[in-house]
């Protein structure tokens, strides 16, 4: 545990350093903005929506960005040679995303409240942008591993936004509106995410929660499994070794 509070020091001075973390906090002035320019009184409908571009897309790209540069650094290396184990470097890269998202969610839920009509559960939305951007970070691992450089996670990226995020956005927004795609779409983990994210405005079938909460759930551990056993093979190959 005391492996677990150190790593996590070091990741958010790392986080500082490479302005990652005013980056993150950009992004969410951005979406501020976007909201700013929303006319509708009531963004309960919207809100969710920017939320769930956030934690998807850069739970993933936080991830990938902080990998690629300790790789640039030559830190990979020592992860295989010192006391400090997979499972605690993971664990920690993983919280540090959440804790992104979470302060994304937090920035633009002080806006939301203050200057526009925004009823949902804040309670309910914080657990699912936990385990929404949670997923998505261990999705943001899996690519990594499958990316040469940052320039191929962003081209992996831009795959599994388009195969699985935009599809799900365009169908909730009823812009496609077809009864097999929509049902094909529960097959995808951003439909759960999406599910569970809207669970708060309290829009949702118990069948609906249970099916996201068990999908966002049991997917993330077993993502974490699955990161677990193939990075040794990453850190190996990235090290040179």
């Amino acid at each position: 545990m005391p492996n677990i509070f150190v790593l996590l020091l070091g990741e958010m001075r790392r986080l500082l350093r490479y302005n990652i973390m005013a980056a993150s906090v950009v992004v969410a002035l951005i979406w501020i903005g976007v909201l700013y320019l929303t006319e509708i009184p009531d963004i309960t409908f919207i809100f969710p929506l920017l939320i769930f571009v956030d934690t998807t897309s850069m739970a993933i790209l936080m991830v990938g960005v902080t990998i690629f540069f300790e790789k640039q650094e030559g830190s990979l290396r020592t992860i295989l040679v010192t006391p400090i184990t997979k499972f605690d470097y993971l664990l920690t890269k993983s919280i540090v995303t959440v804790v992104s998202s979470v302060v994304t969610l937090v920035i633009l839920y002080f806006y939301a409240t203050y200057f526009r009509e925004l009823n949902l559960n804040f309670m309910a939305m914080l657990g699912s942008v936990i385990l929404v951007s949670l997923f998505h970070s261990l999705v943001g691992f899996l690519l990594t591993y499958n990316s040469r450089d940052f320039t191929s996670l962003l081209i992996n990226m831009m795959k599994y936004l388009v195969v699985f995020m935009i599809p799900t956005l365009l169908v909730n927004i009823n812009i496609i509106q077809h009864d097999l795609l929509e049902k094909i779409l529960y097959v995808a983990p951003t439909k759960a995410a999406m599910l569970l994210l809207y669970s708060s405005a309290g829009e949702l079938a118990l069948w609906e929660l249970i099916y996201a909460l068990a999908y966002m759930g049991l997917g993330s551990i077993i993502l974490f499994i699955i990161v677990l056993k193939r990075f040794n093979h990453f850190a190996a190959k990235e090290s040179g070794v």
